[in-house]
């Protein structure tokens, strides 16, 4: 239980910064791929930044997961057609929303219902993708 809450502190502290770096505003997002406002591009090069230094530390000191006590491992996945449509339909979502879905439950605290309809692609989109992957395993592919 107090993991629970550490988790849920830690989602709440990460979503106000989404929210006071901008990234809730579709305005922000807008103007970054009209390329008249760099302030969201930089917050995400930073946030690839240190995903990338925090994965290089992770491989190099071998870190254990904190639940199981196992290594972690970094398994490489090949490129295939299903990961370019995938990004293809993230881009469209995203095109056609006007916010990330990344940052969706953070628009809804914010109290923007229109986060309600992202949350729903996301939601449908997942579920018919572990529709399509369920066939697949059945037929052993």
């Amino acid at each position: 239980m107090k993991m629970k809450i550490i988790f849920l502190i830690l989602g709440a502290a990460f979503g106000f910064a989404l929210s006071r770096g901008g990234a809730t505003t579709p305005e922000f997002y807008a103007q970054m791929f009209l390329f008249k406002d760099f302030h969201l591009m930089i917050l995400m090069c930073s946030a690839i930044s240190t995903g990338a230094i925090g994965f290089f530390l992770l491989k190099k000191f071998k870190v254990k997961a904190i639940f199981t006590g196992s290594t972690i491992v970094f398994d490489k996945k090949k490129m295939t057609k299903h990961l370019v449509l995938g990004s293809l339909l993230f881009g469209m979502g995203w095109g056609l929303s006007g916010a990330c879905p990344g940052t969706a439950l953070s628009m809804l605290g914010e109290g923007k219902l229109h986060a309600l309809f992202i949350i729903t692609g996301v939601l449908l989109g997942t579920y018919i993708f572990g529709i399509y992957e369920s066939r697949n395993i059945d037929k052993g592919i």
